[in-house]
């Protein structure tokens, strides 16, 4: 099985320890500090205010939780939701599309029902089996991106598996279908700690079309060594090298991305609060462990995030906190539509099924 070549170690970059000694404040500087701080809290207010959140009714079909969306993307009237397929369990492997239109018409009017249609996914199984042979255990796929008619996939794999997989197929409307190529089966490594441990349950949740090329992030971006992104021409073969783009250190999950032009990006920065996820919390110096703490414990926590491309790397801002009803979500998708972003998780969350949110601008 052709494989990426072996990794080059990143230059890694080290800070000198500094110390700095602040003399006694002045009431000017006092006075500037307040409005400092004045000013923050009127844009963090102003942030948790930019977007008014609409849930959708989704039809009872895609509404069960079995689905387990990982992945949305739009891909011109179409919003395709992705399952995570998970074969290993009999699922079927699928992706729904719903028509825009009819979710417009519902925005407007909560009565009118969204249509939909499904495409099959054809040709997962054999590729699941190669995995599995090269001891690479098949979890379910994790995320969607078009480039033209081209469908990207990623597969999630076990914890102990070294790699995750990146899928190539071909979709065709007419025929309700998404047809996998064989031969295109593209080990990507994970990136591990430092003893060279995985992280747990963690994979290439986020994928994305970039001027023609495909960009995919690992859920985990807080290593103390090296964070980068994976970059591939959307026409490469198996056997070519990825380009490496190192990514600003960012705290807890990232489990979608969506391009939208200009170098910019959105994604979802999650949190979950239980001990499963303790390789996800971040230390006390960290100004981001206040977000995620609740009392002596934690709680979830979900906010979107704006990356920007820039000088051959990826730097980050928060961009909007989701408010308190929507925290507890387990969102693994996202699109952008008319300025604003469609959100569903997998199962996980207070519904107990799939629920799809729009993030409308105000």
């Amino acid at each position: 099985m052709p494989i990426f070549a072996p990794l080059r170690p990143l230059r890694r970059t080290t800070f000198p320890f500094t110390r700095s000694f602040a003399p006694r404040m002045l009431p000017v500087k006092r006075l500037a500090l307040l409005s400092l701080l004045a000013l923050s809290t009127t844009l963090a207010a102003a942030q948790k205010s930019a977007y008014s959140v609409q849930p959708l009714t989704l039809p009872q079909e895609l509404a069960d939780k079995n689905n387990q969306f990982s992945g949305l993307y739009r891909h011109g009237n179409q919003l395709l939701l992705l399952s995570e397929s998970r074969l290993q369990e009999r699922a079927e492997a699928k992706v729904y599309a719903v028509d825009l239109a009819s979710v417009d018409a519902q925005l407007r009017d909560k009565s009118v029902a969204l249509r939909y249609r499904k495409y099959a996914i054809r040709g997962l199984e054999p590729l699941r089996a190669r995995m599995d042979s090269a001891c690479q255990h098949y979890e379910g796929l994790e995320a969607i991106t078009l480039v033209d008619n081209t469908v990207y996939l990623t597969v999630e794999t076990t914890t102990p598996s070294a790699y995750g997989y990146l899928l190539r197929g071909a979709l065709d409307e007419g025929g309700g279908s998404i047809t996998l190529e064989p031969k295109y089966l593209v080990p990507v490594p994970k990136p591990a700690l430092t003893n060279g441990a995985h992280i747990s349950n963690a994979g290439f949740e986020a994928l994305t079309s970039y001027n023609r090329d495909v960009l995919l992030l690992f859920e985990y971006n807080y290593f103390a060594h090296d964070n980068y992104a994976y970059r591939l021409p959307a026409g490469a073969a198996t056997h070519d090298v990825p380009h490496f783009v190192p990514v600003a250190r960012l705290p807890f999950r990232l489990t979608d991305l969506v391009y939208e032009g200009n170098n910019r990006f959105v994604g979802i920065n999650y949190f979950y609060k239980g001990d499963d996820d303790s390789e996800y919390r971040t230390p006390a110096e960290d100004a981001n462990t206040k977000l995620i703490q609740a009392g002596t414990g934690y709680k979830n926590y979900s906010r979107l995030i704006r990356l920007e491309y820039k000088k051959d790397r990826l730097t980050w801002k928060p961009l909007f906190e989701l408010p308190a009803e929507y925290q507890s979500y387990n969102l693994e998708g996202i699109a952008a539509y008319n300025g604003g972003y469609f959100l569903i998780n997998d199962k996980y969350g207070p519904s107990n099924q799939s629920t799809l949110l729009y993030l409308q601008k105000k």
